[in-house]
């Protein structure tokens, strides 16, 4: 069965962006770039939000027509075009979010019976990325694993990782790898027990 994995940047004190939605204090070199490539090519679909779709969108279709782009930029921009998309938004329309030409299709609500049923034909795993998807997905208790990829960096002050007061989660952590630049990635799994996730 495949699982969903929340994958999320975040900086030492627990911020996944900063100000006004800024990213730039992410520290993603070559390195840390590539092991993102390769978790997200495993990956038998993404299913984002509509901020993060439009973030994702701005920039990445196009990308590896950049004669600049970096050799790990040009092979994302393949794996994102490449990969199913679903996109999560009551306003976006299929052509809004590149219909066909992206490979990405529009649902409205979470709906757990219909999430269950693209588990079972994604042929991999399937990532999701989103603040407010995330923690819709962790409430409905539809997440399997938790990746963090922690920074390091202090931002003092910006948006939590987890911000909701309903969800408690029991975690074991399954794995851990650290970086050159720093950046270290912690895999945890989800212990589903009477008490790990509630609303």
């Amino acid at each position: 069965m495949s699982k969903i994995i929340l994958m999320m940047s975040v900086s030492l004190d627990g911020f996944f962006e900063g100000l006004d939605r800024d990213i730039s204090w992410h520290r993603v070199d070559d390195e840390l770039h590539q092991y993102f490539n390769d978790q997200c090519r495993a990956m038998g679909a993404f299913m984002d939000g509509r901020v993060t779709h439009e973030l994702m969108a701005g920039y990445w279709p196009t990308a590896d027509q950049d004669p600049d782009s970096p050799a790990v930029a040009v092979e994302f921009a393949q794996i994102w075009r490449e990969t199913p998309k679903f996109v999560f938004s009551r306003t976006l329309t299929e052509k809004d979010i590149g219909g066909e030409g992206w490979n990405a299709t529009v649902l409205s609500d979470v709906v757990p019976e219909q999430i269950a049923e693209l588990k079972a034909q994604a042929g991999g795993d399937i990532a999701i990325g989103g603040a407010n998807l995330a923690t819709t997905f962790l409430r409905l208790g539809l997440v399997d694993e938790i990746h963090l990829c922690v920074h390091p960096v202090v931002l003092g002050q910006g948006r939590p990782s987890f911000e909701s007061p309903y969800i408690r989660l029991n975690l074991t952590l399954e794995g851990t790898r650290t970086f050159s630049n720093g950046a270290v990635v912690l895999r945890y799994s989800i212990e589903r027990s009477a008490d790990s996730a509630t609303d």
